[in-house]
């Protein structure tokens, strides 16, 4: 997510305000918030979900509209987002 400079703190309260919300939505085992070293107002957001249908749930919820209207006024980029599976992991 690319944000205006001007809104990035802005933005991280707003995380930082709902972080454990998001962490404790059902299905939700990890969530981090992540800085480009070199493009300081860009963020990746890093979560696991059980399953595609806990994730939409969350997508779906008046926690993540809440949230979601608090950050998308921030952006001064079009946001992407993926959906991956894991294929290797030391942990498997």
């Amino acid at each position: 997510m690319g944000f205006d400079p001007s809104q990035v703190n802005a933005f991280i309260a707003v995380f930082e305000q709902n972080k454990d919300k998001i962490q404790n939505f059902e299905g939700c085992s990890h969530v981090e918030l992540l800085r480009d070293i070199n493009q300081p107002n860009q963020f990746f957001t890093y979560s696991h979900w059980e399953s595609e249908k806990h994730l939409n749930n969350y997508r779906n919820s008046a926690l993540f509209k809440g949230v979601w209207a608090n950050t998308k006024n921030k952006f001064n980029q079009k946001p992407e987002a993926w959906s991956v599976e894991q294929v290797w992991s030391p942990d498997l």
